[in-house]
């Protein structure tokens, strides 16, 4: 089933007994149309004020529910700011977690000196001139596998920091918005937020794009730059094998 929202005023997607989380907004909704306790497995746990558009959870249920049922029915439970857009019926060997190949994130940078209106919660805000073209070479040493020691949170309850970045894209697109997007197998507590951060001081003029190399060797992430706040991030899609046949998830979010 695909879920998505907008992670602004949630405490993130993981269920946590004293705030309000997606996953509990999702579980209780699903419930609700099962008519017994329903709880998921999701591809990536967001953290406080992302946003998604290709999040992915399964779940099992005793429950027999036309699938539109599930997807509008949720949807019918949920607050505005979260919805299901799709649902499919899988084959007891899909894990949304475990059998994902690659997660995709963008995160939208506004670049201007006036800070956001009613984008505010929606787009990082950065009034400093940042070069794109300047990030763009700084992210190219993040591809392939490595030890992103230097971009995890210290709070990170991953057992090992290797992960392999498929992709690292910078653009500025139209009017003051740029955008990062980053490809991988998984990612780390902060991992693309403080990617996002380190680029940006390349961006400002404040590093040389090869200091982004040297955090990376680090191994510490007291050498690298700002963790980005949390608004601007976007998990956009997770891929999988052929053969479960998920729809393709919507086109990343882009603004102007």
């Amino acid at each position: 089933m695909g879920v998505d929202y907008a992670g602004s005023r949630y405490a993130g997607w993981q269920e946590q007994r004293h705030a309000d989380s997606i996953q509990s907004r999702v579980e209780a909704a699903l419930s609700r149309v099962a008519n017994e306790p329903v709880r998921v497995v999701s591809a990536g746990r967001t953290d406080a004020g992302v946003h998604a558009l290709g999040q992915v959870i399964h779940f099992d249920t005793r429950a027999r529910r036309r699938l539109h049922g599930w997807r509008l029915g949720g949807t019918t439970y949920l607050p505005d700011d979260i919805a299901l857009p799709w649902a499919r019926e899988v084959s007891p060997d899909f894990d949304a977690r475990r059998s994902a190949l690659q997660r995709h994130y963008r995160y939208v940078i506004l670049n201007r000196q006036v800070r956001p209106g009613w984008l505010q919660g929606r787009v990082a805000w950065h009034w400093k001139p940042l070069d794109a073209d300047r990030m763009q070479s700084a992210a190219r040493c993040l591809i392939g596998e490595h030890d992103f020691s230097s971009f995890r949170a210290v709070a990170c309850q991953a057992q090992h920091a290797r992960r392999e970045v498929t992709d690292v894209r910078v653009v500025r697109g139209d009017g003051d918005f740029i955008y990062l997007d980053v490809s991988a197998n998984a990612f780390l507590h902060h991992m693309v937020r403080n990617i996002a951060g380190t680029l940006m001081t390349v961006g400002a003029g404040e590093r040389e794009p090869d200091w982004v190399a040297e955090v990376l060797a680090a191994r510490d992430r007291t050498r690298g730059g700002m963790t980005a706040p949390a608004e601007g991030l976007y998990m956009v899609a997770v891929d999988y094998p052929a053969e479960f046949g998920l729809p393709a998830p919507p086109p990343p979010p882009r603004f102007a």
